[in-house]
């Protein structure tokens, strides 16, 4: 549908699976995860996997964890370095369709502003520091989490509270839903 839109061309980037339990929902992969089909291929993966505490072997075991972007494929390059939002079309268009096929979920990870905009809505808070700070208000359903980029470095010298606060918590909801 949006093909003519990527300067890339289209690569949907996804996994799920009937029996997954946990779904991470974020924005859309980035240029490494495009050219190998992996998603969560790249240093935020890195990151996001040791925010969660699980190695790549459980990461990606599809029975227990299902991985849905706002745009399943790479929107391309911004000016300002970083990358384009995810296309807007792509989850309108696709997420009620998967999203029917993932009856066992129990938590879904929203990774970054796109997934907390689209699925916490009005219920968000003025920022993502502070929705992100509010975790438990959206639980046992939503973990709203910082997108893991490189920025986030950054943001969490800033913000020590989510190692000490939200990280342990993020764990144990993690282990909660996929050890069960």
């Amino acid at each position: 549908m949006c093909e003519a839109e990527l300067p890339h061309g289209a690569r949907p980037i996804l996994r799920a699976s009937k029996s997954a339990r946990l779904l991470i929902i974020s924005q859309a992969p980035g240029s490494r995860v495009h050219e190998t089909g992996i998603p969560w291929n790249d240093a935020s993966g890195d990151r996001l996997r040791d925010w969660m505490d699980l190695n790549r072997s459980i990461f990606y075991d599809q029975r227990k964890i299902a991985i849905l972007p706002i745009g399943f494929c790479y929107p391309g390059a911004a000016a300002n370095g970083g990358d384009r939002p995810p296309r807007p079309e792509c989850a309108p268009l696709w997420h009620g369709r998967v999203l029917d096929h993932l009856p066992n979920l129990q938590l879904t990870l929203l990774v970054g502003q796109y997934s907390q905009k689209r699925y916490l809505g009005s219920g968000r808070k003025s920022s993502m520091t502070e929705t992100v700070k509010a975790f438990p208000e959206y639980g046992p359903k939503f973990f709203p989490l910082p997108h893991p980029s490189w920025r986030s470095g950054i943001w969490m010298q800033r913000e020590p509270w989510f190692e000490q606060k939200v990280i342990p918590q993020l764990r144990r909801a993690v282990r909660r839903v996929i050890e069960d």
